[in-house]
C-alpha cells in the first residue's frame, strides 16, 4: 500500500498584499501533482480556483478575489493531499477614493462618482454643488498614515458630506499645521455660511413692514373719531350707514366686475394650469423625449431622464402625474427589451456587449442580462464552427461554397498562408525518386487543411472577447455606479461565483467541439460511432501528406499558444494537446508509409551506374530518402511547452519501430527483386566501371545491359555497403530524432539484409562454380584415361589448365566490379572444385605409380596455384584427395614431380597472376 501524500504547506506568497484582482505567486511544498490535482484555492476566505494555474508541486499563480476578510491565509487543497495550510497571510487593501480636484498619476473612472439627477431621490447633493473648502481658508495635508487615523477614529470618516463624518479627523488630516487665528477665521466663515439660511425670511418680512403700519395707522384713527362722539346713536347710526354703503358698493362691484371676475378667474385657471405645465413639463414631454432619444441611440440620456422622472415622481399620488409616469414605464419597459434583442444579437463587438449590459442594469431589467448575452455568445461561437465545417463539406462534395456573413469574421486579416504553402509543398524528398504524387499538391491546398486554418482563426477571433466578457462578469466592471448603488452589482458578483462551474462547461464544450471538428476532417477513426455524422461528414478520398499534417500540426499548435496567453486554465486546454499528440503521432505514420512507398520506387531508378567502390546510387538513395523523411519530421518530434512525447505510448513506440523496420525490408526486397529480374526485363542502362580494372573477358562493354551473374556481384557489393556503412548512418539518424527500438531496428533489417546476401551469394556461386565442377569428371576420363594404365607424366593435363581458366574468369569478373568481393568468391569456388576433386580421387579404385604420380602433380598444381584462397574446408579437401593416392617412395619420382610443378607454373606464369600473394594483398588493401 503507498503511503499518502503530505497535506500542502504554503510558505510563501509574492506580492503578500493587495487591492483586489492582484496577480499573485503563491509557493509551498506539496502543492498537488498536477493541474487536475488542484480542486481548491483560498485567499482571505475567497474561492480563487477558477483564475489559479498550476505550475509545479511548489508554485501556483492566480488572482486574488474580492474577498470581505482584510487579511487571511491562503488555503490550498488537493486530491492526493486534502486541505492544507499556511505559514504565512495576505493583506486586502482597499482601493483609495481620489477627489475630483485631486491629482492622480492615473486615470481615474468617473462613473464612481455621484450624479445629480439620479441621486436625487437619495437627498445627497450634487458634487458639483459641494464646497471643496467649507472653512474657507487654505488646506494643508498632513503626513499622518491613514491607517493610523482609522484606528484612532473607528467607524468615522473625513468626508464632511458622510453621516459619520468626524471634524477632528477631518482637521487633522486638512489643517494639522493650521494656526490658531486661521482656526478662528474659519469659525466666522462658517457662521455666515450659517446666517445666510434666514436672510430669505427676513428680507420678506422687511418689505412688507410699510403696509402694515399703514393698516395699523387708518385702525387706530377711526376708533378715535367714534370715542370722540361719546353717543351710542352716533355709534349706532354711523354703523348702520357704513354697513348700507358697504352692501351697495359691493353689490354694484358685483354687478360691474362680475364679467371682469369670471374671466380673471378663468385667466387665473389657465394660468395656473400653464404653471403646472411649465414646471412639470419634463413629465409631460418624456414619453416623446424617450421615443426620440431612442431613435438616434442616445440611451445614456434616456437612462439619466427616467431615473430623474422615477425619483421625482415614482410615489407619487397625483393622477395626471401617475398617468404619465406609467407612460414613460411603458417605453422603459420596450427599451429594456430592445436593449436585450440588441445584447443577445450576434455578431456583436464587445464594447457594444459591455455597453448594453450597462444599460440594462441601470434600467433595472429582471434577470442576468450579462450572463444571457455570455450563454448567446457561447452558442453562437458552437454555430459559427459547425456552419463553417458545413460550407467546406459541401464544397468537397461539388457544391458552391455558400456566402454566409457569419464566415467573414477576418475579411481584414492577412492573407493565409496556405497559398504561399501549396506552391512549396512539392519540395523534394529526394534527388532522384521524386514521386508523381507531388504534383497534385503543388497547386491547390486539401479542403481539410484550409478548413481547419479557418475554423481556428475563427474561434480564436471570438473565444477572447468571451473570455473577457466573463473576467468584466466576475469583477463587476460590466456594471455602473447606478448599479453599485442599487446592490445590483454585488448580486452579479454573487451569481457569477455561483456559475464559475457552468462558464467550465461553455469553455470545455467549445474546445471539445473544436477538436472533434478537427478529428472529423483529418482523424475519422478517433470519433465515436455517434459522433462522425455531426462532427465528419468528409470524403476521405486520400490521406493527408506528411507534409500537410505537419502544417496542421503548426497551425493548431499556434492556436493553443493563443488561447494560452488568455490565461484560459491549462486543464480546460488539456484536450487540444491531446489532439496535438494525435496528429503528431499520425503524421509520424503517415510519413513513414509514405517513405516506404518512395522507396519502394527506387527500382524504377536504378541505373547499374558503378563506381570504383562496386556501389550503385542505390543505397545512396535510400538514405537520403529516410534522412529527408526524418528532417520533415523534426518539427513534428520536437515537443513544445506542455506537449509530451510522441514515443510515450508503447504502443506507438511499437509501431513505429514497425514501421522502421518495413521500410528497411521494402528496400532489402527491392535488392532482391532487382538482382533477381531475368535479363529480359531490365532497361537499358550504361555500367561504368573502374578504368583501372581492365575488361578481361569483354564481360562488360558500354552501352549494355549487366548480366544476370553482374547483377548479382553488383547486389552483394551494395549489401555489403549497407551491412558496413548505410544501416549504421541510419541508426545513428534514428537516434538523434529520439526513436525507440533503434537496435531492434537495425538487428532485425541486418539480419534480412544477411540472409539476402546469402541467398544471393549462394545463387552466384551455383552459377559460377558448378560449371567448373561439372567439367573435371569428363576433363579427367577424356580419351579413355585410366588410372591404372597410363604413360609417364609430362605435364598438368588440359582439363585443369581449363578449369583454371574459368576460375580466372570468375576472379576477372568480381575484381571488375568490386575487389572487396574477390576473397569470399574465389574462396568458395576453389572449395567447391577442391571438394569435387577429392570426391573423385576417392572414387578411384586403384593407382598405378604413373596414375599416382600424374593425380598428385595435377592435385598439387591446383592447390598451389591458388594457395591465397585456401580455408579449411579446401585444405582438408586437398588433403583428402592425397590421402586417397599411393606414396611416392622413390625419390626420382619426387624429383619428376618437382621439376614438372615448377615446369607448369613457368608455363602459366601470366594466367596465374591473379593468384599471387601481391594482388591479395592489392585486394586486402
Amino acid at each position: 500500500m503507498s503511503r499518502a501524500r503530505q497535506p500542502p504547506l504554503v510558505t510563501g506568497i509574492s506580492p503578500n498584499e493587495g487591492i483586489s484582482w492582484t496577480k499573485v505567486t503563491i509557493r509551498g511544498e506539496n502543492l498537488g501533482t498536477g493541474p487536475t490535482d488542484l480542486i481548491g484555492l483560498t485567499i482571505c476566505g475567497h474561492n480563487c480556483l477558477l483564475t489559479a494555474e498550476w505550475m509545479s508541486a511548489s508554485k501556483i499563480v492566480c488572482r486574488v478575489g474580492q474577498a470581505k476578510n482584510d487579511k487571511g491565509d491562503i488555503i490550498v487543497t488537493t486530491k492526493s493531499g486534502g486541505k492544507g495550510t499556511s505559514t504565512v497571510s495576505f493583506k486586502l487593501l482597499k482601493p483609495e477614493k481620489i477627489g475630483i480636484l485631486d491629482q492622480s498619476a492615473v486615470w481615474v473612472d468617473e462613473m464612481n462618482y455621484y450624479d445629480m439627477r439620479t441621486d436625487r431621490n437619495k437627498g445627497i447633493p450634487p458634487l458639483s454643488l459641494r464646497p471643496a473648502n467649507p472653512l474657507g481658508i487654505e488646506i494643508d495635508k498632513g503626513r499622518f498614515p491613514q491607517k493610523d487615523l482609522e484606528a484612532l477614529f473607528p467607524g468615522m470618516s473625513a468626508d464632511f458630506t458622510s453621516e459619520n463624518f468626524s471634524a477632528a479627523w477631518y482637521l487633522i488630516e486638512n489643517h494639522s499645521t493650521t494656526s490658531f487665528d486661521q482656526l478662528k477665521t474659519a469659525v466666522v466663515n462658517l457662521k455666515k455660511q450659517a446666517n445666510k439660511k434666514n436672510e430669505g425670511s427676513l428680507a420678506y418680512v422687511k418689505g412688507g413692514l410699510s403696509t402694515f403700519f399703514e393698516a395699523q395707522d387708518a385702525l387706530s384713527a377711526i376708533h378715535q373719531k367714534l370715542e370722540a362722539d361719546g353717543t351710542e346713536k352716533v355709534e349706532g347710526s354711523m354703523t348702520q350707514k357704513l354697513e348700507n354703503v358697504l352692501n351697495r358698493a359691493s353689490n354694484t362691484a358685483d354687478t360691474l366686475f362680475q364679467e371682469v371676475l369670471g374671466r380673471k378667474d378663468k385667466a387665473d385657471s389657465t394660468r395656473n394650469a400653464l404653471n403646472v405645465l411649465q414646471r412639470f413639463k419634463f413629465l409631460f414631454n418624456l414619453p416623446l423625449n424617450i421615443e426620440r432619444n431612442i431613435q438616434k441611440g442616445d440611451y445614456d440620456v434616456v437612462i439619466n431622464d427616467y431615473e430623474k422622472a422615477k425619483s421625482l415622481f415614482g410615489k407619487t399620488e397625483v393622477q395626471v402625474f401617475k398617468k404619465y409616469y406609467a407612460e414613460v414605464e411603458t417605453r422603459i419597459e420596450a427599451l429594456r427589451e430592445l436593449l436585450l434583442d440588441k445584447l443577445l444579437e450576434t455578431p456583436s463587438t464587445l464594447h457594444d456587449q459591455k455597453r448594453y449590459i450597462r444599460y440594462l442594469s441601470d434600467l433595472h431589467a429582471p434577470g442576468d442580462p450579462a450572463w444571457q448575452c455570455i450563454g448567446a455568445q457561447h452558442q453562437w461561437i458552437l454555430q459559427l464552427m459547425h456552419n463553417c465545417k458545413e460550407s467546406y463539406v459541401k464544397e468537397q462534395k461539388g457544391n458552391s461554397l455558400l456566402h454566409s456573413p457569419m464566415l467573414d469574421l477576418d475579411s481584414d486579416v492577412r492573407p493565409s498562408p496556405i497559398g504561399h504553402l501549396s506552391q512549396t509543398a512539392s519540395l523534394k524528398r529526394g534527388s532522384s525518386f521524386q514521386s508523381g504524387r507531388d504534383d497534385a499538391w503543388r497547386y491547390k491546398a486539401p479542403q481539410q487543411v484550409v478548413f481547419v486554418e479557418k475554423l481556428t482563426k475563427l474561434v480564436l477571433s471570438q473565444l477572447p472577447n468571451f473570455w473577457k466578457l466573463w473576467i468584466s462578469y466576475v469583477n463587476g466592471s460590466l456594471f455602473s455606479e447606478t448599479a453599485e448603488k442599487s446592490g445590483q452589482m454585488e448580486r452579479s458578483k454573487k451569481n457569477a461565483r455561483q456559475r464559475q462551474n457552468d462558464f467550465k462547461k461553455m469553455i470545455q464544450e467549445v474546445m471539445h467541439s473544436l477538436v472533434k471538428l478537427i478529428r472529423g476532417a483529418l482523424l475519422p477513426y478517433s470519433l465515436r460511432e455517434g459522433e462522425s455524422r455531426q462532427y465528419g461528414g468528409w470524403e476521405m478520398k486520400s490521406e493527408l501528406s506528411g507534409q500537410w499534417l505537419t502544417h496542421v500540426i503548426q497551425t493548431v499548435r499556434l492556436s493553443s499558444e493563443s488561447l494560452t496567453a488568455l490565461e484560459i486554465p491549462n486543464d480546460m486546454l488539456q484536450i487540444i494537446q491531446d489532439l496535438i499528440l494525435d496528429l503528431r503521432i499520425r503524421c509520424i505514420m503517415v510519413t513513414l508509409q509514405h517513405t516506404a512507398e518512395d522507396i519502394k520506387r527506387l527500382a524504377e531508378k536504378e541505373d547499374w551506374v558503378v563506381d570504383n567502390e562496386g556501389l550503385t546510387s542505390l543505397p545512396s538513395q535510400f538514405e537520403q530518402c529516410i534522412v529527408h523523411s526524418l528532417q520533415s519530421l523534426k518539427t513534428v518530434l520536437d515537443c513544445r511547452p506542455g506537449e509530451a512525447s510522441v514515443f510515450q505510448q508503447q504502443k506507438t513506440q511499437e509501431d513505429v519501430c514497425q514501421l522502421s523496420i518495413g521500410i528497411m525490408q521494402v528496400f532489402i526486397d527491392c535488392l532482391e527483386q532487382l538482382s533477381t529480374k531475368p535479363d529480359g526485363d531490365i532497361d537499358t542502362a550504361h555500367l561504368s566501371v573502374d578504368v583501372s580494372s581492365p575488361d578481361l573477358f569483354g564481360s562488360i562493354h558500354e552501352d549494355s545491359s549487366p548480366s544476370s551473374e553482374q547483377r548479382l556481384l553488383i547486389a552483394l557489393s551494395n549489401c555489403r555497403y549497407l551491412e558496413r556503412h548505410t544501416f549504421l548512418n541510419i541508426a545513428e539518424h534514428f537516434e538523434k530524432h529520439g526513436f525507440q527500438g533503434v537496435e531492434k531496428i537495425i538487428q532485425v533489417s541486418m539480419e534480412s539484409l544477411k540472409e539476402l546476401d546469402q541467398r544471393l551469394f549462394e545463387m552466384y556461386i551455383e552459377f559460377k562454380a558448378d560449371p567448373i565442377v561439372g567439367s573435371l569428371e569428363p576433363g579427367i576420363y577424356a580419351g579413355y584415361f585410366d588410372w591404372k594404365d597410363c604413360l609417364v607424366p609430362a605435364g598438368v593435363r588440359n582439363y585443369l589448365k581449363e578449369a583454371l581458366v574459368n576460375i580466372i574468369a570468375v576472379h576477372a569478373e568480381v575484381f571488375t566490379i568490386s575487389k572487396d568481393l574477390v576473397p569470399r568468391v574465389m574462396s568458395r569456388v576453389v572449395e567447391a572444385v577442391s571438394e569435387e576433386l577429392s570426391r573423385l580421387m576417392q572414387c578411384v579404385s586403384s593407382f598405378s605409380k604413373n596414375g599416382a604420380l600424374q593425380a598428385k602433380l595435377e592435385i598439387c598444381a591446383l592447390r598451389d596455384t591458388v594457395a591465397i584462397y585456401l580455408t579449411p574446408e579446401s585444405n582438408s579437401s586437398f588433403k583428402q584427395a592425397l590421402e586417397a593416392l599411393p606414396q611416392l617412395s622413390s625419390g626420382t619420382d619426387k624429383k619428376l614431380l618437382e621439376e614438372l610443378l615448377n615446369k607448369f607454373k613457368s608455363s602459366m606464369h601470366l594466367q596465374l597472376t591473379c593468384f599471387q600473394a601481391s594482388s591479395s594483398a592489392m585486394v586486402k588493401t
